[in-house]
């Protein structure tokens, strides 16, 4: 009988000691599995922060994108209306006609007539201020004024 006392608490101490084992390899093994799981979701929150960043981008350029498409369109409305403004103004007059039809070229003639005064004539710490704005008006004038020569019927806008 003493044999089997023995033997139950050598398989007690034996079963409790490779229960200890068993225990502290599931605690290890559950510390790496969490330490993975930590690293998996670290790289998962740093790749949604990089996706939310070129969502963010995409819809900046987008924005810019439709911003530019907006300005140019009211632009090009802009110029359409002008140029109708413009074809609309027929007098019966001859005269007027005239005079209307030289205003231009005379504004155009009386800017760069200002501009080379201004280039020639102002000291060098007013000129580039100056005549900077003086270019600007004249060659806005230019491209404005003679940008498009053809009468309104013989033009033609895209549909």
């Amino acid at each position: 009988m003493d044999g089997d006392w023995f033997g139950m608490a050598a398989s007690a101490a034996g079963g409790g000691v490779f229960g200890v084992i068993g225990t502290l390899l599931g605690r290890v093994a559950g510390y790496f599995e969490t330490k993975q799981q930590q690293a998996f979701e670290r790289d998962r929150w740093q790749h949604n922060a990089a996706m939310t960043r070129l969502r963010m981008e995409v819809s900046r350029v987008e924005a810019e994108a439709e911003l530019n498409a907006v300005q140019a369109e009211g632009s090009w409305q802009g110029l359409t209306a002008s140029v109708a403004a413009d074809a609309a103004l027929a007098s019966g007059y001859q005269f007027v006609d005239a005079i209307r039809a030289l205003t231009r070229p005379a504004l155009t003639l009386l800017l760069w007539l200002i501009t080379a005064t201004v280039f020639f004539n102002v000291d060098d710490a007013l000129k580039a201020r100056v005549v900077e704005t003086a270019v600007f008006a004249a060659t806005a004038a230019t491209l404005w004024w003679f940008g498009d020569r053809t009468s309104p019927s013989g033009r033609r806008y895209p549909a």
